[in-house]
Protein backbone atom coordinates (compact mmCIF):
# COMPACT_ATOMS: atom_id res chain seq x y z
CA UNK A 1 0.00 0.00 0.00
CA UNK A 2 1.35 3.69 -1.03
CA UNK A 3 1.51 5.88 2.20
CA UNK A 4 1.23 10.13 1.62
CA UNK A 5 4.40 11.91 2.16
CA UNK A 6 5.44 12.64 5.50
CA UNK A 7 2.67 10.13 7.60
CA UNK A 8 3.45 11.59 11.01
CA UNK A 9 3.15 15.12 9.82
CA UNK A 10 0.10 13.95 8.01
CA UNK A 11 -1.57 12.25 11.04
CA UNK A 12 -1.05 15.27 12.90
CA UNK A 13 -2.69 17.50 9.86
CA UNK A 14 -5.78 15.52 9.93
CA UNK A 15 -5.55 14.77 13.80
CA UNK A 16 -5.98 18.83 13.61
CA UNK A 17 -7.62 19.89 10.84
CA UNK A 18 -10.68 17.14 10.65
CA UNK A 19 -13.28 14.91 12.17
CA UNK A 20 -11.92 11.61 11.04
CA UNK A 21 -11.31 8.69 13.64
CA UNK A 22 -8.44 7.57 14.94
CA UNK A 23 -8.49 4.20 12.86
CA UNK A 24 -9.15 6.05 9.42
CA UNK A 25 -6.16 8.09 9.99
CA UNK A 26 -3.97 5.49 11.07
CA UNK A 27 -5.44 3.52 7.85
CA UNK A 28 -4.35 6.15 5.75
CA UNK A 29 -0.93 6.94 7.40
CA UNK A 30 0.44 3.28 8.35
CA UNK A 31 0.30 3.38 11.54
CA UNK A 32 -1.13 1.73 14.52
CA UNK A 33 -4.83 3.20 15.94
CA UNK A 34 -2.79 4.06 19.19
CA UNK A 35 0.13 5.90 17.75
CA UNK A 36 -2.42 8.26 16.60
CA UNK A 37 -4.50 8.35 19.18
CA UNK A 38 -1.31 9.15 21.19
CA UNK A 39 -0.42 12.35 18.90
CA UNK A 40 -4.04 13.66 18.83
CA UNK A 41 -3.18 13.35 22.81
CA UNK A 42 0.69 15.08 22.49
CA UNK A 43 2.43 12.37 24.13
CA UNK A 44 4.23 11.52 20.66
CA UNK A 45 5.23 13.73 17.38
CA UNK A 46 5.72 16.57 19.54
CA UNK A 47 6.96 20.01 17.54
CA UNK A 48 6.12 18.42 14.13
CA UNK A 49 4.17 20.72 11.96
CA UNK A 50 1.16 19.30 9.54
CA UNK A 51 1.58 18.57 6.48
CA UNK A 52 -1.98 19.38 4.18
CA UNK A 53 -2.34 16.88 2.07
CA UNK A 54 -4.96 17.89 0.36
CA UNK A 55 -2.71 20.98 -0.48
CA UNK A 56 -0.07 18.80 -1.58
CA UNK A 57 -2.62 16.82 -4.21
CA UNK A 58 -2.45 13.63 -1.91
CA UNK A 59 -5.88 13.81 -0.97
CA UNK A 60 -8.92 15.37 -2.06
CA UNK A 61 -11.15 17.85 0.44
CA UNK A 62 -14.42 15.73 -1.24
CA UNK A 63 -12.70 12.41 0.03
CA UNK A 64 -11.97 13.89 3.13
CA UNK A 65 -15.71 14.91 4.08
CA UNK A 66 -16.62 11.91 2.73
CA UNK A 67 -14.64 9.77 5.20
CA UNK A 68 -16.26 12.02 8.19
CA UNK A 69 -19.51 11.46 7.45
CA UNK A 70 -19.31 7.18 7.07
CA UNK A 71 -16.58 6.30 10.02
CA UNK A 72 -16.33 2.79 8.61
CA UNK A 73 -14.98 4.09 4.80
CA UNK A 74 -11.26 4.42 4.20
CA UNK A 75 -9.16 7.72 2.75
CA UNK A 76 -7.86 6.70 -0.60
CA UNK A 77 -4.82 8.44 -1.69
CA UNK A 78 -4.85 10.31 -5.42
CA UNK A 79 -2.91 9.06 -8.19
CA UNK A 80 0.51 10.63 -8.11
CA UNK A 81 1.18 13.11 -11.33
CA UNK A 82 5.16 13.23 -11.17
CA UNK A 83 6.25 11.41 -14.16
CA UNK A 84 9.15 9.39 -12.42
CA UNK A 85 11.50 8.96 -16.14
CA UNK A 86 12.48 5.58 -16.53
CA UNK A 87 16.55 4.58 -15.73
CA UNK A 88 18.24 4.16 -19.12
CA UNK A 89 20.77 1.81 -18.94
CA UNK A 90 23.91 3.19 -20.49
CA UNK A 91 27.74 2.68 -20.69
CA UNK A 92 29.03 1.22 -17.61
CA UNK A 93 31.90 2.67 -16.00
CA UNK A 94 34.60 0.07 -15.33
CA UNK A 95 37.02 0.24 -12.66
CA UNK A 96 40.30 0.61 -14.05
CA UNK A 97 41.59 -2.92 -12.62
CA UNK A 98 39.16 -4.84 -14.68
CA UNK A 99 39.34 -3.01 -18.05
CA UNK A 100 42.13 -5.49 -19.28
CA UNK A 101 39.57 -8.38 -18.55
CA UNK A 102 37.27 -6.85 -21.12
CA UNK A 103 39.12 -8.33 -23.71
CA UNK A 104 39.00 -11.99 -22.00
CA UNK A 105 35.28 -11.61 -21.59
CA UNK A 106 34.89 -10.89 -25.07
CA UNK A 107 36.53 -14.25 -26.08
CA UNK A 108 34.60 -16.12 -23.92
CA UNK A 109 31.30 -14.79 -25.47
CA UNK A 110 32.53 -14.81 -28.86
CA UNK A 111 33.46 -18.64 -28.48
CA UNK A 112 30.83 -19.80 -26.21
CA UNK A 113 27.79 -17.09 -27.59
CA UNK A 114 28.24 -17.11 -31.39
CA UNK A 115 24.41 -16.01 -31.83
CA UNK A 116 25.04 -12.92 -29.96
CA UNK A 117 25.45 -10.18 -31.87
CA UNK A 118 28.12 -7.16 -31.55
CA UNK A 119 25.54 -4.61 -30.02
CA UNK A 120 24.76 -7.22 -27.38
CA UNK A 121 27.96 -7.84 -26.52
CA UNK A 122 28.98 -4.08 -26.63
CA UNK A 123 25.94 -3.48 -23.96
CA UNK A 124 26.75 -6.50 -21.71
CA UNK A 125 30.42 -6.18 -21.04
CA UNK A 126 30.68 -1.96 -22.09
CA UNK A 127 32.90 -2.14 -24.50
CA UNK A 128 33.33 -0.84 -28.75
CA UNK A 129 32.33 -2.51 -31.75
CA UNK A 130 36.07 -1.83 -32.64
CA UNK A 131 37.52 -3.97 -29.75
CA UNK A 132 35.16 -6.95 -30.26
CA UNK A 133 36.65 -6.93 -34.20
CA UNK A 134 40.29 -6.85 -33.15
CA UNK A 135 39.92 -9.68 -30.25
CA UNK A 136 37.54 -11.35 -33.04
CA UNK A 137 40.20 -11.52 -35.75
CA UNK A 138 43.28 -11.55 -32.96
CA UNK A 139 44.47 -7.84 -34.04
CA UNK A 140 44.52 -6.84 -30.85
CA UNK A 141 47.48 -5.22 -29.10
CA UNK A 142 47.29 -7.68 -26.13
CA UNK A 143 45.97 -11.02 -28.19
CA UNK A 144 48.43 -13.17 -27.25
CA UNK A 145 47.41 -12.93 -23.45
CA UNK A 146 43.94 -12.76 -24.44
CA UNK A 147 42.35 -15.94 -22.21
CA UNK A 148 38.70 -16.83 -22.78
CA UNK A 149 37.39 -16.16 -19.23
CA UNK A 150 33.48 -16.16 -18.34
CA UNK A 151 32.14 -12.12 -17.98
CA UNK A 152 30.17 -12.76 -14.97
CA UNK A 153 33.04 -14.54 -12.80
CA UNK A 154 35.07 -11.08 -14.06
CA UNK A 155 32.64 -9.12 -12.93
CA UNK A 156 31.82 -7.36 -16.09
CA UNK A 157 28.23 -8.57 -16.06
CA UNK A 158 25.57 -9.85 -14.25
CA UNK A 159 24.56 -13.68 -15.56
CA UNK A 160 20.71 -12.44 -15.30
CA UNK A 161 22.13 -10.19 -18.29
CA UNK A 162 23.67 -12.68 -20.10
CA UNK A 163 21.14 -15.35 -19.79
CA UNK A 164 18.38 -12.45 -21.40
CA UNK A 165 20.64 -11.28 -24.19
CA UNK A 166 21.51 -15.33 -25.29
CA UNK A 167 17.75 -16.01 -24.95
CA UNK A 168 16.65 -12.52 -27.05
CA UNK A 169 19.76 -14.04 -29.25
CA UNK A 170 18.19 -17.58 -29.53
CA UNK A 171 14.58 -16.28 -30.19
CA UNK A 172 16.05 -14.04 -32.99
CA UNK A 173 17.86 -16.75 -34.58
CA UNK A 174 14.39 -19.17 -34.29
CA UNK A 175 12.68 -16.13 -36.09
CA UNK A 176 15.10 -15.94 -38.88
CA UNK A 177 15.62 -20.05 -39.46
CA UNK A 178 18.45 -20.26 -38.08
CA UNK A 179 19.97 -23.35 -36.00
CA UNK A 180 20.36 -22.21 -32.55
CA UNK A 181 23.79 -23.43 -31.29
CA UNK A 182 23.89 -25.79 -28.86
CA UNK A 183 24.86 -24.26 -24.95
CA UNK A 184 28.21 -24.38 -24.51
CA UNK A 185 29.69 -27.48 -22.23
CA UNK A 186 31.06 -26.57 -18.86
CA UNK A 187 34.98 -25.80 -18.44
CA UNK A 188 35.15 -29.07 -16.66
CA UNK A 189 33.64 -31.59 -19.84
CA UNK A 190 35.99 -29.66 -22.50
CA UNK A 191 39.02 -30.28 -20.78
CA UNK A 192 37.76 -34.28 -20.73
Amino acid sequence: MTLPLMPKATAVWLIDKTALTFTQIADFCGMHPLEVQAIADGEVAQGIVGYDPVANGQVSQQEITRCEANPEARLRLLPSTIHVPKKHKGARYTPVAKRNDRPDGIAFLLRNYPQLSEAQVVKLIGTTKDTIQKVRERHHWNSANIKPRDPVILGLCSQTDLNAMVQSANERLAREGRAVPPPPLPETEEAA
